[in-house]
């Protein structure tokens, strides 16, 4: 029997991927599940981004191979959208690279600018994906801990006492995922300084910037951010399209040129009408995003209530698509989950998937309709 690289003894399949089997086993079964584990957007997308795929399909470059570094009106759209939201110029033709969804990004950055053996500092609990990408380029994964009583930033303090010789990247995400922390402007400040002490590349993963979210911040609006750092960033939870698989990395022009020497080994461009449609989608007026978040503004506040059921406690000032719920002194939110999917047929996230900092809690999802989530409210 052929044996699998032995890079994939360090990392197990995907947490959703295993777990969405079972839950699909059940549906089929008949059980009513009602889905709040997952952040994948159910609303349309901005009136006009289809139509502009579809009408795209009868342009003579519609089928042909596409650049590795996206069209250029695209990239000019993806450079708008940061100085329109964020007050960041980009250069559209050497700070900006489109990318097949930003968790490519995740995996193109790491192969570009880590060796094995190196450091890697990853925020705990986060996003699984930093830590198997981590472990699958060979590099160390190095875990620092994100506190409730620090609203879920890191102590830069004391992470600095540590020896961090061999660290060469470092993993953050603000609006955080799955907390929901903000962090102030201060904060990426003191984010950037300390990357810059210690001469590591620090990358801000952040998808969630406009998603319930009054104070849109990037970490390259800090002075001189963009010599030690890059930021990710994604179409899929703002304008609803996670399936179109269309993100964005934004940074300094060798930075750039580094992931651009993965990627383009990687893959042969773009689809043309993905492109297209996205243009359309970062040239929406605000109207559209307000509309958007008051919708989710109305489902939160069912899942503030569905939280209160389950006698969890919840920060109200958090952001982003998902409500994160602590349980009860002594509960273990994996028994509480599957209780939930068989009992309750609510199938919730179990905090520890994303770190040992997040035993303890559930990660409640936006992504359903209001009227789901008042029927699971009604099932408890």
């Amino acid at each position: 029997m052929m044996e699998v690289a032995t890079r994939l003894h360090a990392v197990e399949e995907y947490y959703f991927s295993t777990k969405l089997k079972e839950v699909r086993a059940l549906k089929a079964q008949g059980s009513p599940i009602i889905n709040l584990g997952i952040g994948s957007p159910d609303l349309d997308p901005p009136k006009g981004v289809v139509s502009a795929l579809v009408n795209s399909m009868t342009e003579a470059s519609a089928n042909s191979y596409q650049s590795y570094q996206g069209l250029p009106e695209l990239r000019l759209g993806m450079a708008n959208f940061y100085k329109k939201h964020f007050n960041v110029l980009v250069n559209s033709d050497t700070e900006v690279l489109p990318l097949m969804g930003s968790k490519e990004g995740i995996l193109h950055i790491s192969m570009a600018f880590l060796n094995p053996g190196d450091e890697v500092l990853i925020p705990n609990p986060g996003y699984p994906t930093y830590l198997s990408v981590t472990k699958l380029v060979e590099a160390v994964p190095v875990l620092y801990e994100l506190k409730a009583k620090n609203n879920w930033f890191p102590d830069l303090d004391t992470l600095e006492q540590q020896d961090l010789t061999k660290v060469k990247l470092m993993w953050v995400n603000y609006p955080n995922m799955p907390t929901g922390a903000k962090a102030s402007a201060e904060q990426l400040e003191a984010l950037v300084a300390f990357a810059k002490r210690l001469d590591i590349l620090l990358v801000n993963d952040n998808p969630y910037s406009l998603i319930l979210n009054s104070e849109p911040l990037s970490l390259l609006a800090v002075e001189g951010a963009k010599a030690v750092c890059l930021e990710l960033n994604s179409l899929s939870k703002t304008f609803n399209l996670a399936g179109w698989r269309v993100g964005m990395v934004i940074g300094l022009d060798s930075h750039i040129k580094a992931v651009l020497n993965v990627k383009s080994n990687m893959d042969s461009g773009m689809f043309y009408g993905i492109q297209k449609g996205a243009i359309k989608a970062l040239d929406v007026s605000d109207d559209w995003l307000t509309t958007l978040n008051a919708e989710y503004k109305r489902r939160r506040t069912a899942i503030w209530e569905l939280a209160e059921r389950l006698n969890c406690t919840y920060n109200k000032n958090a952001s982003g698509l998902f409500v994160w719920a602590k349980l009860p002194e002594g509960e273990d939110s994996e028994l509480v989950v599957d209780r939930l999917l068989r009992e309750y047929h609510i199938f919730v996230a179990p905090g520890f998937i994303f770190g040992s900092q997040g035993r303890g809690y559930l990660r409640l999802s936006l992504c359903a309709p209001l009227k789901d989530i008042q029927t699971a409210i009604q099932r408890l």
